[in-house]
Order: C-alpha cells, then structure tokens, then sequence
C-alpha cells in the first residue's frame, strides 16, 4: 500500500462505522418496497388514482388537453409527463394512458382515445407516434377546481414544478372504475361498478353517517364490469364489501340459437370481465381438437361494431346445456375475480369494506368542498373590499378627482386617498386604476348590485363553513348532477347461483309462535305445540313461570318472514324470525338484548312482518298508551340499521302500546284499560316524519290508559277479553264511527269479578284465540266459540283464570284442526247472564239476553264523545 493511500485510510478512520450487512439489507429493501407501495403500485382511497394516472392527468390540464380542444398526439402527453412529473420510462407512461382510454377494462374511461388503443381479444395498443389522445368530460370532473387550492401540492422529481398529491375527484373513482396492481408483498383488484348505484350509496350515507355495508348494498347491488356477463350469487360480494376480500364467480352471458330441426347453436354475447376473447376461442378449439368436449362442430367469432358475438355451432342432436356446462368448467366462460380492497388511507396500506371505502370519500370531499368554499370566500370578500372604495369614491368623485391632480406622484395621491378617506392600500390604487367611464350612473349602479350580490354570496359561504350538514347537501347536490349527466344502465347482471349460500334455504319454512316474557325473554316453537280446545278449559303450560317472570306478548309468524320489532320506547329493529332461537314450550328463552341492540329497561310492544320492496303506499300506524296517534309512511323504515330507528317521538310518561300496517283508508278501533273505544278514519290522522310526536287518538279518563290497536281491515267483530277470563264478540256495526279525539263509548260492562280489560282484537269469526296469563299458562280456543253479545255486557267466561293470576296478553292464530272436544261443563253461575239463564255458543243472544243498551243509554254515551278533534291537539 502506497504513502497516499495510508494517508487516506487514516483520514477516513474516524468516518466508518461496522454495519451488518443483515440489517442494512432489510433496511434497504423496507425503504424500497414503501416507495413502490406509495408511489407506484396502491391507489389512493380518496381518488383511485396511482401516481403515474393522476401525472397524465395533470398533464394533460396544463396542455388543455379538454374535451371541447383537439385531440392531440400521445406522444407530446407522454413526452410532456415524463419531463415534468413521471421520471420512469415511456412504455410504463403510455401503458397507463391506454388503460385509462379503454372502455373495456374500465367502467368509465377518463381519456378519449383517438386510433388504435387496443382491443377485448388482446391487441396492443398502436404506437404512442400513432395515436391522439384528450380527456373526457367525466375526467374533467376528476380535476375540477385544481385551481382553487383544494388539494395541497408538493414538488416534482427535481423540485421545479408543483404537482397535486391528489385530485380533487367529484365522483369515487375507487369504486366507479376500480383498480389492480401488484407491489412489495402486496396487491390490490379492487373490481368496477357502476356510476349511478356509488353515487347513491355515497348520497344515503351522507344523510346517514352511521350507515353500514350492508346499509350501502341497497345501493350498490355489486361489480359492474365494462364487458357485462353474469355474477353468480351473492356470498362473494357480501364478503367484499364486509370484510375487503370476497371470491365472485363470474360468467359469460350466452343464448341459443336453432340452426335447423336437430341442430343448435351456443352464441357468447359478453365475457367476464379481463378474458382475452382471442384466447378463450383459442382454448375452446383445443378442447375440441383433443377430443375432451364433444358435440362442436365450428367455433367463429362473428364480433363487429354491433358488438361481441361468437357462435359455436353443436353437432346433430347434441344437448346444448351439457356442452355449455362443460365449456363453463374447462374454459373462461365462467371465471373467478378475487377480490382484494387493498387502497392507501392517509399513505398507508390498508383493506377497506364498502362503507370505510364510501366514508374516506365522503372526508376527503368534505375537506375539497371546505378548501373550496374558504378560497371563494376569500374571493368574494376580496372583491367586495375593492367594490367598498370604488363606491365610497364614486360617492366623492369631485373631491378625489382634486386629490389626484393636486398630486405629484402615484404614490402621493394614494396616501392622500387612504389618509382622507380611510382606504386601505388596494383600495386606493383600485381608484387610481379606475377608468373615466365607471363616472356614468349606470356604472354606479352596476358596482351596487354587484357588491350586494357579493354580500349574499358572502353570506352564503360561511354559512357553509359554520353548518356541516348544508356543506353536505352541497356535495349530495354535485354528486347527484354527475349521476344525471354520465350515469347509464348496469351492464352486469346478478343472478341466484345453484348452492349459493343463504340462510332462508336452510331454514324450513313454517307457522312458529314467537313469545316475549315480561323481563324480555324471547323464544320460538312451532305453532303446532298448542292443541285447540273448547272455551272454558285449562289450557296447556307455554312456559314456565321463574322470578316471577311471566309470557307478556305472543305472535303467529313464518320461519321465513322478516319482522320490524317496536319498542315502548318509540325505536324500530329489524330481524329474521329464524334468527329467533327455538326453545322447548317450558322453557325461558333468549334474553331479547342478546339478539338486538336494546337500551336497558327498553321493552319490545309491537312486531310486524316487513313487505317485499313495493313499499310505496303502505303506512305505519302507532298508538301510545297515553292516547296518541301517529301516522308514517313505511319508506321511512326501508333503510333500517343494526342500532335500530326512531319510530316515534315519546314524552317521558308515555310508552308506544302498538303498531298496524295499513294502505291509508283504513278505520281505527283503539280499546282502553277501563272498557272504553273509539272508532275512526285513518285519513284523520295526517302523514308524519319518523321523529314525529303524533296527534290525539282519544281523551281518556283519569287513570286510563290505551292498550290495544286494531284495524277494521282485521275482521267484523270486536273481541274484549277481561283480565279475569271473561270474553265475548261484538259485532263492529255498533262501534259506529266517530270523529277522533273524542272519549269514545262503551266497549263492555267491567265489574270486580271480570277485572280491568286485558285486550281488545278484531276478527272475522274463523281464527283461534290464544289467551297468555301472568304464570305462563296458554289456552287456544276458537272464535266461533265465543258468543256474540252487544257492547254494554260483560261476557262469559273463556278461560278459568287461577287465584292471583291474569290474562295478561290475547293473539289470533290460523286455525288448526282441534282434537276431541273436551266435554262441555255445566255452565256455573258465572256463565250465566242477569236472567239465570245459561249462555249457549250456539245460539244467537237475544238484545234483551244481551243487555243491550236502551235509548237512554246511547243518548248519555253520545253526550261524553268531544264532536270534532281540536285542530290543535298535536302533541
């Protein structure tokens, strides 16, 4: 070793330092595979774009290369980005532009392409020298407002130039045109959908922030691939928009066609999405030429500019099912797209559901829509300030006009106009650079109305800066401008897939009770448990009685049906009766909190099946006990969340009793705890939101309360059933219509032997009557054993009701076939009415036998009904 390189070896001692090779390796390749991760292979969740698309499209900005200028060539865009903003190579810049121009690989193109771009079957694109290029109109919403500072900007390669770190994107990109890309030990597929359903999943959860995916898939049914096809089955889209990751088997779309008597031909119309069309025609004629699919006679693709169209010709008396099967298994007729929703939040990598998908859109446009309104704002108040001095000097124009011939210089007369006016610096020189024409009224007048729109304008801009929900409604309006001007038609059908996994398949459908304990205990158990029998029998034990809990509510449902549960506290739930766990007839069931999200002391009062999706029409009626009434449209319910809704507003006293489902020209019966009802028209109660208190149904008496609601659509009698057992039907023509608000009549005569009355149904004479006690007992007997009495009676007795126990809950049931009768008892003296004469079922009472009430009577029970509901009476 020379004397200079000791010399140097001995300068550099004490600058090297011992690494080990091991930990600067893994150094080295994080560092490598963050920055291909970041700037090169994930896109952003706010946009969808990767580094490379969001280059050419600013590049193609500054070129104004919009769609109302000409195209221009490929290569000067290329040319452009690389030298400015993308220092790769050029096939990398021009592959990723072709990708944005091909309307078969993504949904809504953001280039227009002009030339040779490539094609379905696999052919390249024609050189960049070649092709021309501009943007498209729905690109230009991509971009709109880059000028008013809505996105921050950082500096290119060589820190000469400012490039956005996102565009300001009007519409989810992400979602709209989807994206795929491979990185370091990661990629993304995130699949195309279509425009109008993003955007209006997009909309519902900017009015409902809380919503969930499976809120959003109301909206976004599923992919929307640009070639069409078939998805099969939902599982795979469920997965993907719920976890991130979902499998969706997709197919091609295909028809047949008779070629003569004995012959058929299989015609492919779309692929699924990302198959080479030359190479599945290719795979398909080398199945046949190795003899492994059968029954092909020719293979030709007949595609055009009408579209896609290959048509397989079948030999004579081949079955066409069995070939397309067998093409569907060996081919990419049918074909899996793995879904994978890998996108960068805030830089970083991560798996996105739908709604985080949706929410981190619905941040990133608040902030665009924020930045955008502060840079107007500042704008506008701008303008406002030079319009304030051009005014005041139009106002004194005598006395400025001498200020400045009195003046030297520029700068002499500007201090003078601040110093004698008060202007500021903008404000002089704005005067000093006003024209001799603004002297004219007619400018004058023109500057006022200008600065009094610009004061509106101000007014209105900070209103969007101070109330997030109108900043909201501003991006909902935009949103649903793009919808109407760029969205079409959903290319890709979503069809049920034999096997596809749904919960209702597995479930066997049939009638079930559902019953609900007074501590809120549910359970389920078919409906066949409880055998008929005759009135005045025992009954059978539904459940059995612990800690003084007891069966409070019963309900007759479907196994299948989907029910929207109501609670006492005015809220909405919704669930699937199978999801109810089934339980022996004497046991205690699910604690209801377990299956839906309950406050605690919260009580479910009222359940209903849901209707299919014609929901138009159809309202909720909802009583409370302290007589109030409310009207609502079903549609308010459709979307309903985990957490429930708000059904009706409650005070602090009051609890909902019950809710119907009506078409709007329905009469309501409502039955109070001391024997009183009223009948009345529905349409007397107008149409209110959810969040509504409701109006006055009836004017009850000092410790009365309402207990049941019914529909005269239910049936023609009226069944009043006592605490105690006693029962009886009464025809509904005596419940004559009154006018709601008023204190109804008397529905029956309650004595201390009947007790108080526990409920009040309608029906039309053929169902079964299910009576509940406060010990868990249940009797089933049937309507047309109940005799029919007038209003102003009492009753017999139907069930034998035990010392210190009540019937607490009354429901009707489909009739089943009863077992052998139960020999009749002897009526008692309870049976029997005033006249000691016992009360047979069979026949029909006579009006004195009745007790029905005279002239007197009706006259006195006509003085205590109110005429006319109180315009004012809402609550």
């Amino acid at each position: 070793m020379s004397d200079k390189e000791n010399l140097n070896l001995e300068n550099n001692v004490g600058r090297l330092e011992p690494v080990d090779v091991e930990d600067e390796l893994k150094k080295s390749f994080i560092s490598y595979a963050m920055a291909v991760i970041v700037t090169r292979a994930l896109p952003d969740v706010r946009d969808g774009l990767k580094p490379v698309h969001r280059r050419i499209l600013y590049s193609m900005v500054e070129l104004g290369n919009t769609p109302d200028k000409p195209y221009r060539k490929s290569a000067r865009i290329v040319g452009d980005c690389l030298g400015k903003y993308h220092p790769h190579g050029d096939s990398s810049v021009y592959d990723a532009m072709v990708r944005l121009a091909q309307d078969f690989t993504i949904r809504c193109p953001l280039v227009d392409g002009q030339g040779n771009f490539g094609s379905v079957d696999g052919d390249g694109a024609a050189a960049m020298r070649y092709t021309e290029a501009r943007l498209t109109k729905l690109a230009m919403e991509m971009v709109a407002d880059l000028d008013k500072e809505t996105v921050d900007f950082y500096p290119n390669f060589d820190e000469t130039l400012m490039q956005p770190a996102v565009m300001p994107s009007r519409f989810p990109n992400l979602l709209v045109n989807g994206s795929s890309g491979i990185a370091v030990g990661m990629a993304t597929n995130i699949p195309p959908h279509n425009l109008g359903e993003v955007i209006d999943g997009t909309v519902y959860m900017l009015d409902h922030p809380e919503a969930t995916s499976e809120d959003l898939m109301q909206f976004v049914k599923g992919p929307d691939f640009p070639t069409g096809g078939i998805i099969l089955g939902k599982r795979g889209i469920y997965d993907a928009y719920n976890t991130g990751r979902g499998r969706i088997l997709t197919r091609a779309r295909t028809e047949f066609e008779e070629i003569s008597s004995n012959r058929q031909r299989i015609v492919v119309r779309e692929i699924p999405y990302m198959v080479n069309k030359a190479r599945l025609i290719e795979k398909m004629a080398q199945l046949v030429h190795e003899k492994r699919l059968d029954g092909i006679s020719d293979i030709r693709d007949e595609s055009d500019r009408e579209g896609m169209r290959i048509a397989i010709d079948l030999k004579r008396d081949a079955n066409p099912n069995v070939v397309l099967n067998t093409l569907y298994k060996h081919t990419q007729l049918q074909e899996a797209f793995s879904v994978n929703m890998l996108a960068l939040v805030n830089g970083e990598p991560k798996i996105l559901s739908l709604r985080q998908a949706v929410h981190h859109y619905i941040e990133h446009q608040i902030d665009v829509v924020t930045r955008r309104t502060k840079y107007d704002l500042n704008k506008a108040e701008a303008r406002a300030h030079i319009l304030e001095g051009l005014l005041i000097a139009l106002d004194r124009i005598d006395e400025v006009i001498s200020i400045i011939r009195a003046s030297q210089t520029d700068q002499i007369a500007k201090d003078a106009l601040m110093s004698r006016f008060g202007l500021s610096d903008r404000q002089a020189q704005a005067i000093l650079d006003m024209r001799l024409r603004r002297l004219t009224g007619l400018e004058r007048d023109k500057l006022q109305a200008e600065y009094e729109e610009l004061q509106k304008t101000i007014a209105y801009l900070r209103s969007l800066l101070t109330d997030e929900h109108l900043l909201r409604g501003v991006i909902k309006q935009e949103l649903l401008e793009i919808k109407r001007k760029y969205a079409d038609p959903r290319r890709t059908e979503i069809s049920a897939m034999e096997g596809d996994i749904d919960m209702l398949d597995l479930v066997k459908e049939e009638d079930t009770v559902i019953t609900l304990t007074h501590r809120g205990y549910v359970k389920r158990l078919p409906k066949t448990t409880y055998r008929a029998q005759r009135r005045g029998g025992k009954g059978i034990m539904g459940a059995q009685a612990r800690d003084e809990d007891f069966v409070e509510q019963l309900y007759v449902t479907s196994t299948h049906d989907v029910l929207m549960f109501f609670t006492d506290r005015g809220r909405a739930y919704q669930m699937n009766c199978y999801m109810i766990p089934e339980a022996g007839r004497g046991a205690r069931g699910t604690a209801i909190i377990n299956l839906m999200q309950l406050d605690p002391g919260e009580k479910v009062t009222a359940m209903l099946p849901v209707p299919g999706e014609k929901t138009e029409g159809l309202y909720l009626v909802m009583a409370t006990r302290r007589g109030v009434i409310k009207r609502v449209e079903l549609t308010e319910f459709v979307n309903m969340r985990k957490t429930g809704l708000i059904a009706v507003n409650l005070r602090e006293d009051d609890a909902l009793i019950g809710v119907k489902l009506t078409r709007g020209d329905s009469e309501i019966v409502l039955g109070t705890r001391q024997g009183m009802a009223i009948r009345f028209r529905e349409s007397d109660v107008r149409a209110m939101g959810r969040q509504a208190t409701g109006v006055r149904a009836l004017d009850l008496r000092e410790g009365d309360e309402l207990i049941e609601m019914s529909t005269t659509d239910e049936g023609e009698y009226v069944l009043s059933i006592t605490e105690n057992g006693f029962g009886k039907r009464t025809e509904l023509s005596e419940y004559r219509l009154q006018s709601r608000g008023g204190k109804g009549i008397k529905a029956l005569n309650l004595s201390e032997k009947s007790g108080q009355l526990a409920g009040q149904l309608l029906a039309h004479g053929g169902e079964d009557l299910l009576l509940i006690t406060d010990d868990g007992t249940i009797i089933r007997t049937s309507v047309n054993e109940i005799p029919v009495h007038g209003r102003a009676t009492m009753g017999v007795r139907l069930m034998r009701v035990a010392q210190h126990t009540r019937v607490v809950s009354v429901t009707l049931a489909e009739p089943d076939e009863p077992d052998e009768p139960d020999e009749p008892d002897e009526p008692d003296a309870e049976d029997r009415d005033a006249a000691g004469e016992a009360r047979i079922p069979a026949q029909e009472p006579s009006a004195a036998a009745d007790g029905q009430p005279d002239a007197l009577d009706r006259l006195l029970e006509d003085l205590e009904e109110n005429p006319e509901p109180d315009p004012e009476d809402e609550i």
